[in-house]
């Protein structure tokens, strides 16, 4: 017995051998965990762009509507058949260009039949001074009467008076005839023909045979608000004023011209005043009847401090911008703002030059948020 509770002994000392190896193994031999790293919390990104001084136009920009320079409507100035039609519609014509024939044959026989009555009473005026010389050279041998002379001195008078009516009534005959043929009395484009060819025209006719439109050059009529009268005055003393038309869909610039004059009166029911301004239309970019805005330069703000436009936001208290400070955190600054135009806000006061602000990513700041700043895209500069 004592041998087998040896053997017993023994085992069990073997079995917690085992275990207090497995323990230690479990304790100090497995391989040391590495620490979970720290998270930083990234900036929040913004573009950002810097407040710089620059020459900036002041521009006061109103609503126009297109007109012709001149705009004539051709009528004939005489009674007749139309017999020619000499121009095409929408064609560009030039000033003397002849664009109809009225039948002439009644207003040549006119002519005809004056300078025949000229010729007859030139003749009998010929005859009469004849006459008068040859009884005035007997009234001095007492062969012919004094009543005889005067008669025919009075006869020559009358002549003469009668040949100077027929001169103007050949005048008058050239003149109805030269109306049978209609030219363009100015540079323009015609429009759709009124009256076709074969048709009897009068010439108290109140439609006419087609409207010329002067393109080239062409005017803008528009309005601006009563109280920008002072500047724009100051502006066409100082010089001559520019002008742009521009389209009211995307903006484009359509034409640049000059600012030609100033209404005389103000609208007492609109209380606006309109401008008249030329452009050259080369490009026949503005046609008649046109809805444009029309930019009008009336000053310059030199070296002004500006920012993107979209770097102002409004606020309760007012216009304010964030500003990016040298640790890319964020503070606003309340900003006094004057001109807004082509993405370009002029800072009267609350911000000097050089000073970073953020143009887009505003939704996510607050004063003292961190941001990872770029620089902004092109379209947003």
């Amino acid at each position: 017995m004592p041998g087998f509770h040896r053997r017993r002994w023994l085992a069990i000392t073997a079995c917690l051998s085992v275990a207090f190896a497995v323990s230690a193994f479990g304790i100090w031999g497995a391989p040391a965990r590495s620490p979970t790293p720290v998270r930083v919390a990234a900036g929040v990104p913004v573009e950002v762009a810097a407040a710089e001084r620059r020459d900036v136009p002041v521009h006061l920009t109103g609503i126009g509507t297109v007109t012709p320079f001149n705009t004539v409507t051709i009528r004939s100035r005489v009674d007749g058949e139309l017999q020619q039609v000499l121009f095409s519609e929408g064609q560009d014509i030039r000033k003397g260009d002849l664009i109809a024939v009225i039948d002439p044959r009644l207003f040549q026989a006119a002519l005809d039949q004056a300078n025949a009555k000229l010729q007859q009473d030139e003749a009998s005026l010929a005859n009469a001074r004849l006459n008068l010389g040859r009884d005035t050279k007997l009234g001095k041998d007492a062969f012919a009467s004094q009543q005889m002379i005067d008669n025919e001195s009075s006869s020559v008078d009358q002549l003469v008076a009668q040949i100077a009516q027929d001169k103007a009534m050949i005048d008058n005959a050239q003149t109805q005839l030269s109306y049978t043929k209609i030219t363009a009395p100015i540079d323009g484009r015609a429009g759709i023909r009124l009256v076709d060819q074969g048709n009897i025209v009068h010439a108290a006719d109140a439609g006419g045979l087609v409207v010329l439109n002067q393109f080239h050059p062409i005017s803008v009529v528009s309005t601006l608000p009563q109280t920008d009268v002072p500047a724009i005055r100051a502006a066409l003393a100082a010089g001559t004023v520019e002008a742009l038309a521009t389209s009211r869909d995307d903006g484009t610039t359509l034409d640049v011209g000059t600012v030609e004059l100033i209404d005389n009166q103000i609208d007492p029911q609109s209380g606006t005043v309109r401008l008249k301004s030329i452009f050259p239309n080369k490009a026949d970019a503005l046609w008649p009847g046109q809805f444009v805005d029309v930019q009008v330069l009336v000053a310059t703000l030199k070296a002004a401090l500006t920012v993107p436009s979209d770097a102002v936001q409004r606020g309760p208290a007012g216009p304010y911008v964030y500003v990016v400070g040298a640790a890319d955190t964020v503070d606003v600054a309340p900003v006094k703002v004057g001109q807004i135009a082509d993405n370009t806000a002029v800072i009267t006061d609350g911000l000097t030059e050089g000073q970073r602000v953020v143009v887009r990513g505003q939704y996510r700041l607050a004063p003292g948020t961190r941001v990872t700043p770029s620089a902004p895209a092109a379209s947003g500069s």
